[in-house]
């Protein structure tokens, strides 16, 4: 199967040429639940075997769990031929099993704690520590991650965490980039705020925003889409589906934003599945086209952690939604009227 592919260059210097569909490794570093290493080989190899060429990952993911288990599948492959992400922000410290951090998040991880740095030398030991884990002699695109509320837990620390970037990580990146050891830098992050404002103040290339323009949520076509579309800054959307119930619809425990969704996204969602069943189009689907629609994304990388999710998201990203599908969700009310659809 060939995936159609999306080719991006801000800086003319050959730019990175993206599938439609990329794999977000989170889920092979036993995010939720524990799967086996022949379980996640076999899951890559399934993204492979259906043309996806671009893997995002990170050292949190699995506590370097996600980053070997990447390293196992990629070492045959050829490195011209895919594009690779990491991040950075994080250095991992080894602990006692009953100190590991994120229990009942990840399962069978490697007993670790996460050390927040976002310093010049953090970032230059956190891509020296992913090259070993990864077993590759490079990594295209560094972004940093999760500068924002959600895990930071307040606007100060936020602040803080910002300054700190700036004033050393930013400039570690600016370095790699050009020295060409990596050919793009951004932020992955779970809000659109802390990207606009490190937009204004820097020059970056993408931004990995996870959740943030879905068929749920749209805001960002206020301020921040529209400055990307005016720097040539790339999107790379991550939870297309809302950590997973735009694809499972509102069934009891589904999940928004990594928690049991309320009651009025569950609503929400209702109103949203039922238009779709009305044109004869999966949620899942329409959840997956959408972001592609605006002219800033490059890629969508839903997870995938077992071979029925991987079918099913390579199923989306040759989708065809009708027309009457997106007006229909906005005369409803269910869509920004402002959002792109073609």
């Amino acid at each position: 199967m060939t995936l159609r592919k999306r080719h991006w260059d801000r800086l003319g210097n050959g730019g990175l040429t993206f599938t439609e569909l990329g794999f977000g490794a989170a889920s092979i570093g036993n995010l939720y639940r524990a799967i086996g290493d022949d379980e996640a080989h076999a899951i890559l190899e399934s993204a492979w075997e259906a043309g996806v060429r671009y893997f995002d990952t990170a050292p949190l993911y699995g506590y370097g769990l996600s980053e070997t288990r990447l390293n196992r599948f990629l070492r045959d492959k050829p490195r011209d031929e895919y594009v690779l992400s990491s991040k950075v922000g994080r250095l991992l410290t080894v602990c006692p099993p009953d100190q590991r951090e994120g229990v009942g998040k990840w399962f069978d991880v490697p007993s670790r704690k996460e050390v927040y740095d976002y310093t010049f030398d953090g970032v230059m030991r956190s891509l020296e520590f992913s090259l070993e884990r990864l077993g590759t002699d490079r990594i295209d695109i560094l972004y940093v991650h999760d500068l924002d509320v959600f895990n930071h837990g307040s606007q100060s620390v936020v602040d803080a965490r910002l300054a700190e970037f700036m004033d050393g990580g930013y400039n570690a990146l600016v370095k790699l980039r050009n020295e060409g050891v990596i050919r793009a830098f951004g932020g992955g992050i779970n809000e659109w705020q802390p990207c606009q404002w490190m937009a204004k103040r820097g020059d970056f290339d993408l931004f990995l925003l996870a959740g943030r323009y879905t068929l749920l949520e749209q805001e960002a076509l206020e301020s921040f889409l529209p400055l990307c579309v005016e720097r040539g800054i790339g999107i790379v959307i991550g939870g297309p589906y809302n950590s997973g119930i735009l694809a499972t619809g509102p069934r009891p425990g589904a999940y928004y934003n990594y928690d049991p969704a309320p009651p009025e996204i569950l609503d929400r969602v209702g109103h949203i599945q039922k238009v779709c069943e009305h044109h004869g189009v999966r949620m899942l689907d329409a959840a997956f086209r959408f972001p592609l629609c605006h002219p800033a994304v490059v890629s969508v990388i839903p997870g995938g952690q077992g071979l029925s999710e991987m079918e099913a998201n390579v199923h989306a990203a040759s989708a065809v939604i009708p027309p009457p599908l997106w007006n229909d969700l906005k005369a409803e009310g269910l869509m920004r009227p402002d959002a792109p659809v073609n």
